[in-house]
């Protein structure tokens, strides 16, 4: 019996076949190379997770098509429910990266779920890439070798654009926050504390939610009753729904300014008619002149989910957008180590020179001191109008 063949596999070879008959036959296809994605595949932020899929789906079919990876090297999209808890999250990214061998993981939406991740990962030494979780701690966690980056919004950048928009679109000079109690509220609590401070902006005050809430109207009538004239929101979905449900029932109309969590889910449906007073960040739209890749996307999307017939279908398009070209990156930098293991893929992202993307032309997107690809530059406003994601105009 060869010796490349344990007693098992001989034993579960199809009868007829003699061993012998094996040798010297062509080699057998090379194995996938498995990439791991931990995101809210269910539950209040369920269209994120399948925004992020399609988003590697069509990075990687385009990929698979060229030839894949490494020589051959197909790449494979394993996927797990994180249902947005934290814990859940943490044993999935292990079972993805024990179990399932993973070359590297991704995350979703929520910042406490990566937050329980990152120090799984720098142990495990096996890259983590974030595309939508937020918080500034995620990359920046003090590991070192750190083996965390994000192709996503960093907190402490997307605060100094939410606190200039406020100011400069609506005029505001005394806003008001309101913040999900949780690791990413924290994170924004900081950001934009700092922000307003640098802008000499004086902050109403700042009122905390839980993501189960179902009526914030005291927290915002202490913001009214101090005179905020408008109102900055972090939070994802179904209490960011509750937030404006809770505005609409005191009938106070300040202007809404949020982070993106709530494009996740179902926000428009959950809020109801005042929806679309909200603006808020993306990192990029589907509307609008597109560069090649955009059109190339674009075009892939529509032949691939038939609910997508143009660029307003695409919900939400940062969970695509930044999927698509985190996964490219992914894969210009396997080439580049020449190898799935993880110190060596890690050290592939740092030697990515430039990548002309879907969001930008990225130039150095990862450094030993910056492991984040995306910058407040990066950033477009946005509002829904029905369950449409459309650019703010005028």
């Amino acid at each position: 019996m060869p010796t490349n063949l344990t007693r098992r596999q001989a034993l579960v070879l199809p009868a007829g076949i003699a061993v012998g008959s094996l040798i010297g036959r062509p080699a057998i296809a090379a194995e996938p190379v498995k990439i791991g994605l931990v995101a809210a595949l269910s539950g209040p932020s369920a269209k994120s997770g399948e925004g992020i899929t399609r988003g590697l789906t069509i990075a990687i079919d385009e990929i698979n098509a060229k030839g894949g990876v490494l020589g051959g090297r197909m790449l494979e999209l394993v996927r797990r429910d994180d249902e947005s808890n934290p814990g859940k999250g943490q044993t999935a990214a292990r079972e993805l990266i024990d179990k399932e061998g993973v070359a590297i993981l991704f995350g979703g939406i929520d910042s406490p779920v990566s937050l329980a991740i990152v120090p799984l990962v720098n142990s495990a030494k096996v890259p983590f890439m974030g595309f939508w979780a937020a918080a500034t701690n995620i990359t920046r966690n003090g590991a070192n070798p750190n083996f965390v980056f994000r192709v996503s919004a960093v907190d402490v950048l997307v605060d100094r654009a939410l606190i200039k928009y406020a100011t400069t679109k609506f005029g505001a000079e005394k806003p008001g926050l309101m913040l999900v109690n949780n690791g990413w509220g924290e994170s924004n609590l900081a950001g934009l504390t700092a922000a307003a401070e640098a802008a000499g902006v004086k902050l109403a005050g700042a009122e905390k939610f839980d993501d189960k809430d179902a009526d914030m109207t005291p927290q915002l009538q202490r913001l009214r009753e101090a005179s905020a004239d408008a109102v900055i929101l972090v939070g994802n979905a179904a209490p960011g729904a509750q937030v404006i449900k809770s505005l609409q029932r005191s009938a106070w109309t300040v202007p809404i300014v949020s982070h993106w969590g709530i494009s996740g889910g179902r926000f428009p449906e959950l809020a109801g008619s005042w929806a679309g007073k909200v603006h808020f960040v993306q990192t990029y739209s589907f509307f609008g002149p597109q560069n090649d890749v955009g059109k190339r996307v674009l075009a892939a999307l529509m032949a691939k989910y038939p609910d997508i017939k143009g660029p307003g279908d695409v919900t939400p398009p940062v969970g695509v957008a930044n999927a698509y070209d985190a996964m490219q990156l992914t894969a210009l930098a396997i080439t580049k180590a020449g190898s799935t293991e993880g110190p060596k893929l890690r050290e592939g992202l740092l030697a990515i020179e430039n990548y002309q993307g879907l969001i930008k032309n990225y130039t150095k997107p990862f450094t030993d001191d910056n492991h984040d690809a995306l910058n407040e530059n990066d950033y477009v406003m946005v509002r829904y109008n029905g369950d449409q994601i459309e650019p703010v105009t005028g």
